[in-house]
């Protein structure tokens, strides 16, 4: 990942998280990220589901295949100038404890006050190690 594209990746607010099922079709969602270290962090928050949070379609999806990625945008409907996105392409974990567990809430509760809030000790996150970082457009 290079400066630049790290840097849109921090100012950015929400992503979208691909993963694909075992039958092979995909599934995206809107998540809140952070970035520590290389990896990239996602949890699995307080915010109300219609299942429990290793029944959601992003889990199984990453215990079947570890392939997912995420998409950050910028887009401007009035100034297409102004368009740009970085992708991120990489190995998905599951993680619930641990040394990394713990920098990544901590990395997550900096971007976001509402998880400040929220019992993330107790929550499942979900790691990218990227391999593959891409963008496209204006990054600055």
């Amino acid at each position: 990942m290079t400066p630049r594209q790290r840097r849109f990746l921090e100012k950015g607010r929400v992503g979208r998280l691909a993963t694909t099922s075992p039958a092979g079709r995909p599934h995206v969602v809107p998540v809140c990220y952070a970035l520590d270290g290389p990896a990239i962090w996602i949890a699995l928050d307080e915010k109300p589901k219609t299942v429990a949070p290793r029944r959601l379609a992003r889990v199984r999806n990453v215990m079947a295949n570890p392939y997912a990625a995420l998409v950050v945008d910028h887009y401007d409907h009035s100034d297409w100038s102004q368009l740009g996105w970085v992708m991120v392409r990489g190995e998905a974990t599951l993680v619930s404890t641990g040394t990394a567990h713990t920098g990544a809430i901590a990395a997550l509760r900096r971007r976001y006050r509402q998880y400040h809030d929220m019992r993330l000790e107790e929550s499942l996150l979900i790691c990218i190690t990227p391999t593959r970082v891409t963008d496209w457009g204006r990054l600055d």
